[in-house]
């Protein structure tokens, strides 16, 4: 792991509790899927390099906030609320590719053009054609 990714990581971590506790709290399984959808979609933005750590970091915790209300508070979830919380992971991933696919476009679209680069994108060799 590089230095760099230490904060994101810790966002991710952030989002992820956030996503939990909207899941515990509220008990919206609509919400909690559009949190972790735009958790992720920012974390695949701003690191599109192995999109899928952000589905295991911020969607983890969904589930894991389900198993600490009923070990410390006995609340036994529904089997539809321990499903839900499992649904995180659907809206993780398309969140996180997505959110890479944003970053390639943007990419693209406002890369600087290099030195040798036609205007097309395409490499310029350097040989001239000639049409006879």
């Amino acid at each position: 792991m590089r230095r760099s990714d230490v904060p994101i990581y810790g966002l991710a971590i952030l989002f992820g509790i956030c996503a939990g506790f909207i899941e515990v709290k509220l008990g919206d399984i609509l919400i909690t899927a559009v949190t972790v959808l735009a958790s992720t979609l920012v974390l695949g933005f701003l690191r599109p390099q192995r999109a899928w750590r952000w589905i295991a970091v911020v969607g983890v915790f969904v589930p894991l906030a389900r198993i600490a209300v009923y070990v410390v508070f006995g609340q036994k979830p529904y089997k539809a609320q321990v499903w839900a919380a499992a649904l995180g992971f659907v809206t993780g991933i398309a969140g996180s590719y997505g959110g890479g696919m944003i970053r390639l476009g943007v990419d693209t679209l406002f890369r600087k053009q290099e030195q040798g680069d036609s205007p097309r994108g395409h490499r310029d060799t350097g040989k001239t054609e000639l049409n006879h």
